[in-house]
């Protein structure tokens, strides 16, 4: 099929613990986004539950996407290929998310699109920023992922460095689970951390040398040591020194990473890159080198379904349909030059 500006996808994610569905018209127009959090089935066992995750996927979705078509108004027949997010993340969650999405497109005879939930991370920028100059260096962090990626072109990506060990986001969890403040751990430690000094303790600063890789492991381990050796030491102090320590990371390497590879600007992607001190950070440093930077609304860092329908929409337009053969992949890669 030809896939123009006018080309509707109806985008739905339910990769973890958001069940979510949008409409996308073209590569950027969104026509509604409708998430739907089960943070507070998880909260009690301060992480996601599998099992818990996919039941609610499977009461949710349906009036999740009743919903998106309705906000966006589209009659019968305005849908044009159905995009569901095939990886990677929870099996049971994502299989509900692909069935659905491959029922739909057989029912309305429409193509289905399986989508890489990494790559829909890199392009969300473009929904809030369709003229954004390309090459990019996309700084994507979340509870599963730490990656720079150098984004050539749509499509053409080559990874320059990972976390070797924890993410991030998880490492925010944890030692947000084990100063007590609950779940989730990045919401939380980015609340309390305003009221500490991130000077107040000289956390760790792992693998800041020449690779673009990651390491928070260490980080993890030190905050428990320090806590376990001082333990009258204010929980504010060392949740804004853990977050420093993780955002002098990242800001550093990231913007090392725009001025050796060439790239027009630095964009932010996933749930971590809605932590108030990263953005501030990330911003006053592209300032510092006069770098372009782009931070996309904390409702695109998250995860969302306009994002999986924008995704589609591109690869739609480059690879064409996906085979409905093509199951869920827990562990998918983001597809490289």
């Amino acid at each position: 099929m030809e896939v123009t500006p006018d080309t509707c996808v109806l985008g739905i994610e339910t990769s973890c613990d958001e069940t979510a569905a949008a409409v996308v018209r073209g590569p950027a127009t969104v026509l509604s986004s409708v998430v739907s959090s089960q943070v507070d089935l998880h909260a009690r066992f301060g992480g996601v539950v599998p099992e818990i995750a996919s039941r609610a996927h499977v009461e949710l979705l349906t009036p999740v996407i009743a919903e998106a078509l309705v906000e966006a108004g589209v009659a019968d027949g305005g849908i044009d290929a159905v995009a569901a997010t095939i990886g990677p993340g929870l099996i049971g969650s994502l299989l509900v998310g692909v069935s659905a999405a491959k029922a739909l497109a057989l029912v309305w005879d429409v193509p289905f699109v399986g989508v890489n939930h990494l790559e829909a991370h890199l392009v969300a920028s473009f929904l809030e920023e369709p003229d954004l100059e390309l090459p990019l260096v996309v700084l994507l962090v979340s509870g599963g992922h730490t990656l720079l990626v150098h984004m050539e072109d749509h499509g053409r990506y080559r990874l320059l460095g990972g976390t070797v060990d924890d993410a991030a986001g998880e490492a925010f969890d944890k030692v947000a689970r084990y100063l007590g403040l609950g779940y989730p751990g990045g919401p939380a430690i980015d609340r309390v951390a305003l009221e500490g000094d991130p000077a107040a303790i000289a956390f760790p600063r792992a693998m800041l040398d020449e690779s673009y890789d990651f390491s928070f492991s260490g980080l993890k381990t030190a905050v428990v040591n320090h806590v376990r050796a001082h333990p009258d030491v204010a929980t504010a102090d060392v949740a804004a020194s853990f977050q420093q320590a993780v955002v002098d990371v990242l800001v550093a390497k990231a913007r090392r990473a725009v001025r050796e590879v060439g790239a027009a600007g630095l964009c932010l992607g996933g749930g971590v890159a809605a932590n108030t001190a990263l953005r501030t950070q990330v911003l006053d440093a592209c300032d510092a080198d006069g770098i372009r930077c782009f931070l996309p609304s904390r409702a695109l860092c998250t995860d969302n379904a306009a994002m999986i329908a924008a995704a589609g929409w591109w690869r739609l337009r480059l690879d064409g349909p996906t085979p409905l053969d093509v199951g869920a992949d827990p562990n998918l890669a983001l597809r490289l030059l």
